[in-house]
Formats: C-alpha cells, structure tokens, sequence
C-alpha cells in the first residue's frame, strides 16, 4: 500500500467514527499556572519630592532638587516640584486611591528637610507630626508603610552636600531620629534610594541635582560618602529602632543578563553583574571594593578611612531592587570572560528614552543578586513604566503599560516559583509626578493625574493591577 493510500484510508476512518459520534476529544492543554504565594505582597510607591509639593509650609528646609529645579535649563519646560501632587494636603485621597487597588503595602519616603530644616540640629515638629499622621492613616487603610529615608532630596543647608563625608554622619543621624519616632508602627525601613542616581547622575553626568561634573576622583570619593552613609544609617536604626525593625536598602542594581540561559552566559552575566556594581551594592553586600575596580580608577580610587568597609557592609535584613531595564552579556574568551552587547537605536523603549524593554530582567535581577550574595529577603523596591498617557473620553486606556507589566510579572513569578527569597513588589507609580529632570512631562502612574486641577483618574493599568492583586494571579 502506498503512503497516499494509507492517508486517505485514515481519513476515511476519522470521517467515519465523527460521523458515528465516536470522534475523540480534542486534546486540551492544562492552562498555564500564573499565581504567585498568598502572602507575596503587592504595593506601590513614591518618593516625597516628586509628590508632596508645599515646599514652603510648615518649617520644611530647602533641599537641592529645590535649587537646581528652579535653574533655568534644568528641568524639562521650566518645571518644579513646588507643587507636584499636593500630596501633603491630599494624602487621605491617595490613601483612599491604595485602598481601592487593594494593595497591603506602600513604599513612601520623607523629606529629610520637613525633618531637620538645616540637615541637622533642631529637629521641625510640624515635620514629623505630618509623616505621624500619614503613617497613621495608612495603618487605620489596612495598608503598611515601608520608609524610605533618603530619596535624593538632600538639605541644601548641608556643606558641601555629597562631597563631604559629613553628609554621611548627619544622614545616620536623621535615620536613628526618625527610627525612633516610627518604627513603633513602621516595620520597614529602607535607607537610600537608588545610590548610582544621586551619586553619578548629580555629580558626574550633572543631569541631576546638584547638577556637577566632577573629575573621577570626585565622584568616586561621592560614591563612597552615598554607601557610607547607608551603612551609618542602618547601624542607627538599629540602635535607636524598636526590636524586630526590617532594614534595608533600594538599589538600582545595573543587571547584565545572560544571551541566552546557557552556563557560560549565565556565569558572565553574574560576573558582569558584580563587577559593574563593585562602587555600589556589591561593597555593601562583600565589605570591600573590587581589585578590579580599585585598579581600573588607579589613582582616581576612592579614599577609605579604617573601618569604613565594615561600617558600609552592615548586615541587611533584605535588600529591595529597583528594576526597570537591562544589560545584556555574552561570554567572551577577553580578559574580562564577558561582553557587553549595546542597546540598538531601535531597541524597544517606553516613552522614556533610556527605559529599554527587556522583561527578563524581572527574574534575572532577584536571581543574580540571590546567587551572588544570599540575602535573606528581597523585594522589588520599584518597577513601571513612562507613557504617553490622554484622556479619551474620560478613559486612560495605558494599553502600552499594561503590556509591559504584564510581560515583567510574568519573569517576577519565574523568579518566585524558583524559590529565589522575593517576597513582594511596588509598582512605580501610584500616580503621575514630578519625574526629576523630565518634570511632568513623562507618566509612569497608574492614576492619571492632572496638574492643573490636581484631580487623580485611575487607568487601565489601575484597573489590571487592583484585579492581578485580588485574584493573586498574572491576568
């Protein structure tokens, strides 16, 4: 019998039995299982200067976002955050916003300057009686506060700002003031946010404030006060804290992901991943500075007193992660064993030029971290996306923004379901703010909010998230 033949007479048999109502069933796959744990917990966030405005009320000092957002050219349109969200007067609103998500938990910060107007010294009342009565009105919304101290808004009376080791100490001072005022009902606190961005971005790029460019040696001896800082801020929240505070920090970690997940792809991106981070996380999370990275600054190297190294490798009770988007690395017979592989002019992006899609750094971003230095918890401190958000006949339909959270949730899980310690996630942001050098022009909320008016609009993305948060699953 020919091939042909035997075909045809298996048609034949097909037609027969659905014609006697014996067809089998189509084969139907199991659907894909997209939970996460009952008790991962889902939040949002912000940071004071980009959503509190009233900068001039109640005995708030002058930061240095204050300064460089009023020089001329610095700042997208001429903006400020003078205003921003008024979430100092509408925070009862935006705690109302969380409680209709659903979320259980909210990364805020505080301004260092409501706390301590001169950076140090007499402490401001009014201050702290503002962040009592937030923290108090999240609690009573059933949602939990975890605090970030310092989120780039840096007293502008301070001398010398970064570049002086000062900062550090009057940093550690703060936080153990602040840790003693709070932590009979903040369980969560966080030091610094994001150290390359305060550091690098305002001193030696000079996008950001103060607006520097400082020679190699600067900014290096700027890195060094922004990790020192961190670790004199833990080790005073442990001693001023209430027992049982979780401490920690937000990083934005620079992740090098593998080509592809091969063995020798995966170990270059691992050693990408420490070596490029060796002035920032990887000395907080190891205690010393890279032979690498020592030698490659040669004299430009950092100035390190005895006893810093052990000061900045305070011990952490997690480490929080902002991810947004990734390197990518190959191996490489060279000196190094990897290669960086550069974003093409096409590469996916957001609305923010440098925010290039690559969801896999959602899972690739707790992993490096868990398989190089072990913490003992980890969360993703912040992750969202800019878009060019309109109203449409009252709908904001973020479509864009929906897809890229989706798409990074679904590597989130990847790295939950692998039993990497990743225990919750804030998505960045709440609402639209005042997104530092682009000024309001750039949207990463999942509320729209209009400026003029200060009224806030849930998007679709509000929507998707507040039912992935109720239904504990990807959606």
């Amino acid at each position: 019998m020919t091939e042909i033949n035997r075909r045809r007479l298996g048609q034949g048999f097909a037609a027969a039995l659905a014609a006697a109502g014996l067809a089998p069933a189509a084969a139907k796959a199991a659907p894909m299982d997209l939970s996460f744990p009952k008790d991962f917990r889902w939040g949002v966030a912000t940071a004071a200067y980009q959503i509190e405005g009233a900068v001039h009320e109640d005995g708030r000092g002058q930061t240095n976002w204050d300064v460089f957002s009023h020089t001329p050219g610095k700042i997208a349109n001429g903006d400020n955050g003078d205003v921003a969200c008024d979430s100092y007067h509408l925070y009862p609103e935006d705690v109302k916003l969380m409680q209709n998500l659903g979320v259980g938990t909210y990364r805020m910060s505080l301004a260092w300057s409501r706390i301590f107007p001169e950076g140090r010294g007499q402490p401001n009342q009014k201050g702290i009686d503002y962040y009592n009565k937030v923290v108090d009105t999240l609690l009573a919304a059933g949602i939990d506060p975890y605090v970030t101290l310092f989120h780039w808004d840096l007293p502008q009376a301070l001398p010398g700002g970064w570049q002086n080791r000062d900062t550090a100490y009057a940093f550690a001072d703060y936080a153990g003031f602040m840790a003693d005022k709070l932590s009979d009902r903040v369980h969560n606190i966080m030091t610094v946010n994001e150290l390359r961005c305060f550091t690098d971005l305002g001193h030696q790029v000079g996008i950001h404030a103060p607006g520097l460019k400082l020679d190699p040696a600067g900014v290096n001896q700027v890195r060094h006060h922004g990790v020192l800082a961190h670790g004199l801020g833990v080790q005073a929240i442990r001693a001023h804290a209430r027992a049982g505070t979780q401490v920690g920090l937000a990083d934005n970690t620079t992740f090098y992901c593998p080509v592809m997940d091969t063995p020798e792809h995966v170990a270059a991106a691992k050693k990408a991943t420490c070596e490029m981070n060796a002035m920032f996380l990887t000395a907080i999370m190891e205690g010393h500075y890279l032979d690498t990275y020592l030698s490659e600054q040669g004299k430009a190297a950092p100035k390190v007193k005895d006893g810093d190294m052990a000061i900045i490798a305070s011990p952490l009770d997690f480490v929080a992660l902002n991810i947004y988007t990734p390197e990518w690395v190959r191996a490489d017979d060279g000196p190094k064993g990897y290669a960086v592989i550069p974003h093409n002019a096409d590469s996916p992006r957001m609305a923010s030029p440098w925010l290039v899609v690559g969801p896999e750094v959602a899972y690739w971003g707790p992993r490096m971290v868990s398989e190089l230095w072990s913490p003992k918890t980890l969360y993703i401190s912040e992750n969202g996306a800019s878009a060019d958000d309109a109203i449409v006949n009252g709908h904001i339909d973020d479509a864009d923004r929906v897809m890229y959270l989706r798409n990074y949730f679904e590597n989130v899980r990847r790295a939950v379901v692998e039993d990497y310690p990743l225990k919750g996630y804030f998505l960045w942001s709440l609402m639209d703010n005042f997104e530092w050098a682009d000024g309001y022009g750039k949207r990463f909320g999942i509320h729209y909010v209009d400026f003029a008016t200060q009224k806030r609009t849930p998007k679709l993305s509000a929507l998707w998230y507040k039912e992935v948060i109720r239904q504990g699953r990807i959606v």
